[in-house]
């Protein structure tokens, strides 16, 4: 039923209809918020559907986010109660002046909708398409329907954009990975614990049927999961453990692509927009859509930061306005814009925003720095001896230097590594990041979407799945099937291709680059460091996405695992850079 809130002290006069309910396509009915103007006129819509609680405000289920979002950017509560804001969605009262109608869909099986809960799965990409079409044809809306929202949100829109919903009219995806094999769960054929425990900390908490023993809405006193309380058994029926799955499916196929979108049926005007610091989630996806979606109007706009708080910020949410305006409104000159948008990112997280035409940038002068093992360099000259250096697993590595930059030296786009390597096994997970070093010669990490203290990139590849793709694969950035396993032979050498995530530095003079090769995760071995989204974890420089499940990298095996790395003219291995010319 509708509602008015002006006794629940939103700053806004608005109309909100709580809990209406939407029904899709297999019968399984789904509630959502309605937010719009008041008066009879009917406007654009913008449509969420995620599965984090959509009556759970930000300040109840993730504080510290909500401390950091104010402390970066202040605006957020300029002329907002704060009532309406949830994790990862557009606050109305900000949305709702604009002129725009707000659809804040829970889905299924979590917080007030009913059903199974089975994340981002091709149930939800159904879902998106039918509530997308619902909104379109509600006498408040005039028709025009746009999707937003960052993360999950993002990723069930490339899913459901992917459905051609006949009234989408335009979507902006946040940070939100598009290839749930390469982007999410399996880095490089590796398996991250990242899925395992968010699945636990996050969508579990927000399942319906928790009623009070879930989060109660402390701004109303309602449960977040509905007042229907389920047992346990019933919970557990009631919901697919993706964890489970993919720690069952080593290889690519249809428990990933489910969940992925297929770009070719794109079409959709689109704003993808990644974090330079979302190795492990929130960067390859944006690009990787970008590139490759059929949508004949699409653009990608790259940031640094935290992965939310510039969402809600006035130069976000002004790009996002204007963006979807042009589309569902047909205001300003969003369309003049060009397609890609960059904040070039310098030393002391100072950014300087770039348009261009194109990604990558057609301009790159791709510099390979050649791997020499033997002096631990990386140089523009290959080396002329035969080198290697063998390492344990699970120990510090091998770590080459540039030389210090002569001149003050931009590297934007994707990189990639070509690594000839042996193990004394039949297998080896290879993990790179690349660094940068100071005058001084201390690391300079910067703030990634989660992980507050992170290095320039990273890049991931287990040997077994080196075969590549040559048809997707391309210099900057090999394809690899993953569909199959091609063990190694002890001790024999066998070239690696492999795929290290975009990034953005103007390097200064005097600074130098540094190439880590590890066999486990990156750690910058500093102590304390903690963000407030994850406050309970001690990060090392590559936030909560982690390699080590005991099934998938047994302990007792790494131990006794030694890789070698190899150089010269026979094995030239070497690390592809993109340049950008002054």
């Amino acid at each position: 039923m509708a509602a008015d809130v002006t006794g629940l002290a939103p700053m806004v006069d608005l109309i909100l209809e709580e809990d209406v309910e939407i029904e899709m396509r297999d019968g399984t009915v789904l509630r959502a918020d309605v937010f719009r103007p008041r008066g009879e006129d009917p406007h654009p819509v913008l449509v969420t559907y995620g599965g984090y609680g959509k009556n759970l405000p930000m300040q109840d289920g993730y504080p510290g986010a909500w401390r950091i979002l104010v402390e970066q950017y202040p605006e957020a509560e300029e002329g907002s109660s704060g009532r309406f804001m949830s994790w990862e969605l557009p606050d109305p009262e900000r949305w709702v002046p604009f002129g725009y109608a707000l659809v804040r869909v829970d889905a299924r099986g979590t917080g007030r909708s009913p059903g199974v809960m089975n994340n981002m799965s091709a149930a939800e990409a159904d879902d998106v398409y039918d509530s997308v079409e619902w909104a379109a044809a509600q006498p408040w809306s005039t028709g025009k329907v746009g999707l937003t929202g960052i993360s999950y949100m993002a990723i069930v829109q490339w899913t459901g954009a992917s459905r051609k919903p006949p009234h989408l009219a335009a979507f902006c995806a946040w940070e939100g990975a598009a290839d749930w094999y390469r982007d999410t769960a399996r880095h490089g054929g590796i398996l991250t614990t990242f899925v395992q425990n968010w699945y636990r900390s996050q969508p579990i908490k927000v399942q319906h049927g928790l009623g009070a023993r879930g989060w109660i809405n402390s701004f109303t006193g309602e449960p977040v999961c509905g007042a229907e309380e389920l047992s346990d058994e019933e919970l557990a029926r009631n919901r697919v453990d993706i964890s489970e799955e993919i720690l069952e499916n080593e290889f690519d196929g249809e428990v990933y692509r489910a969940r992925s979108g297929s770009f070719e049926d794109i079409e959709a005007p689109m704003l993808s927009s990644g974090n330079w610091g979302g190795q492990g989630l929130h960067l390859r996806g944006n690009v990787e859509a970008f590139v490759n979606a059929s949508s004949p109007q699409k653009w990608l706009e790259l940031h640094g930061g935290n992965h939310w708080a510039g969402f809600y910020g006035n130069e976000g949410v002004e790009m996002q306005r204007r963006f979807f305006d042009y589309f569902l409104k047909r205001e300003g000159d969003w369309g003049d814009e060009p397609s890609v948008h960059l904040q070039i990112r310098h030393p002391g997280e100072t950014f300087v925003l770039r348009k261009e035409n194109e990604w990558p940038l057609a301009r790159t002068d791709w510099t390979a720095l050649h791997l020499d093992i033997g002096s631990h360099r990386l140089s523009a000259e290959a080396p002329r001896e035969e080198a290697s250096e063998s390492f344990d697993a699970l120990g510090v590595g091998v770590h080459l230097r540039t030389a210090p930059f002569d001149a003050e030296t931009e590297i934007t786009g994707p990189l990639s590594c070509r690594l000839w390597i042996s193990s004394s096994s039949v297998d080896a997970d290879i993990f790179l990041a690349l660094r940068l070093f100071d005058l001084a010669g201390d690391e300079v990490l910067f703030e990634g979407s989660i992980d507050p203290q992170m290095p320039l990139t990273l890049g991931w590849l287990r040997a077994s799945h080196r075969e590549l793709d040559d048809e997707k694969s391309l210099p900057y950035r090999p394809y690899h099937p993953h569909t199959s396993r091609q063990p190694l032979t002890p001790t024999e050498p066998v070239e690696l291709a492999i795929e290290i995530w975009p990034t953005s530095i103007v390097v200064p003079s005097g600074y130098t680059l540094c190439l880590s090769i590890l066999g486990r995760d990156f750690d910058h071995g500093l102590s304390g460091a903690a963000n407030g989204l994850l406050s309970a974890m001690t990060f090392t420089g590559v936030g909560p996405f982690l390699h080590n499940d005991p099934t998938d990298r047994p302990h007792a095996e790494l131990e006794k695992l030694k890789i070698t790395v190899i150089s010269g003219p026979e094995h030239p291995s070497q690390l592809l850079v993109p340049v950008i010319p002054a």
